[in-house]
């Protein structure tokens, strides 16, 4: 079976681990300290931290931008449920936005319609790996479209690692993204202010720093030096995952091309095929999924997977769901590809002979 998604590990992440296991510290210590440092300096950014889930980076993000039961947030259906989970818990009103037909990423034009004085968020997913509000959209600067009412806008980039955009990004390296930590998250941000608060809010409200450098005095005057300001929870990295994204980073790259190695395949063998519409792409890509549209999808998934190849619908819309009110909205593009997207086997467990395979299967028809 070529698998529709495999973690990839590499052997230093492997011996890292291994290291941490024997050393003091396997919770937060020392290790997260040096992953957020290489991430920062790696992706050229200055405010980055380490949480235990991209969940958790979103979760995040929405407590610092102060969500609250009755606010709007416009954001998309068609994603991980973990984009729009969070939300719901907060009492947050979900307002759906369409997808872009060429994408599937979050649609722009239909942000625009959906703003209101209620509107406290706008949440854009990149999608697959594909960067949101590009080519069509290059009028749309972030930010400015929604400065007048000082609209904040949080990238889910879960599925798209390299891309950070608006005014704070959670990023994922759960087990089956472009670097895994086994599960773990990130949350990029745009000022000092904010990345202390989410230091704090991943460790019960409290500053750690502030907390481990008083210690002894605090023992030995019997005093609280420090307080907490903010309703935290337990969302931190630990030291064994911090061990694997350090190690895993130096990959990064490589994962990239590769990914985008066989991506091409795809792109190149499967233009012009009876039955397949198109491969979903976008100008900017990290190609974290391989997204087709075909017709008969049922069929096209019934032949791949006699095939021994797997294949799925990853992401399910979310607004039929029960739990956000089991209703299809009336988003005209959301509907049209709603029976025809799915994905196909894209990662360092693919190789090229596995996409040729594919591709030839595809070629022969459902």
């Amino acid at each position: 079976m070529i698998d529709l998604f495999y973690p990839y590990v590499p052997k230093e992440a492997i011996d890292a681990v291994t290291d941490v296991l024997r050393s003091r510290f396997i919770g937060q210590g020392p290790k997260v300290d040096q992953f957020e440092k290489d991430f920062n300096k790696f992706f050229h950014l200055n405010h980055s931290v380490a949480l235990n889930s991209g969940t958790s980076a979103l979760d995040t993000a929405y407590d610092l931008v102060g969500l609250k039961r009755g606010d709007e947030v416009i954001c998309t259906p068609l994603t991980c449920t973990a984009t729009n989970l969070p939300l719901l818990r907060r009492g947050v009103k979900i307002i759906w936005a369409d997808v872009d037909p060429d994408t599937l990423c979050i649609d722009y034009n239909d942000i625009n319609r959906k703003i209101t004085d209620k509107t406290k968020a706008i949440v854009q997913v990149h999608l697959g790996g594909i960067k949101a509000g590009m080519g069509k959209y290059n009028f749309f600067k972030e930010g400015v479209f929604t400065q007048r009412k000082k609209i904040p806008i949080i990238s889910d980039a879960c599925q798209a690692l390299g891309i950070f955009s608006g005014d704070m990004t959670a990023c994922s390296f759960q087990a089956i993204k472009h670097i895994t930590t086994g599960d773990g998250g990130m949350i990029v941000l745009n000022n000092s202010k904010d990345e202390k608060d989410a230091k704090m809010l991943r460790w019960f409200g409290i500053d750690r720093e502030k907390k481990i450098a008083n210690n002894w005095q605090a023992y030995r005057e019997r005093k609280m030096t420090f307080d907490i300001d903010l309703p935290g929870t337990k969302r931190h990295m630990t030291d064994i995952s911090a061990a694997m994204g350090i190690a895993a980073l130096k990959h990064y790259r490589e994962v990239i091309k590769h990914r985008k190695k066989i991506f091409n395949i795809y792109r190149r063998k499967l233009c012009n095929i009876p039955g397949v519409m198109r491969i979903v792409d976008g100008e900017v890509n990290t190609y974290w999924l391989a997204t087709l549209l075909v017709e008969n999808r049922d069929g096209f998934a019934r032949m791949l997977f006699d095939a021994d190849v797997d294949t799925n619908v990853v992401q399910v819309r979310n607004d039929i769901y029960h739990v956000f009110g089991g209703k299809r909205e009336n988003l005209m593009v959301m509907n049209s590809i709603e029976e025809n997207y799915i994905s196909i086997p894209l990662g360092m467990h693919v190789s090229e002979e596995n996409a040729e395979f594919i591709c030839q299967k595809i070629k022969g028809g459902w």
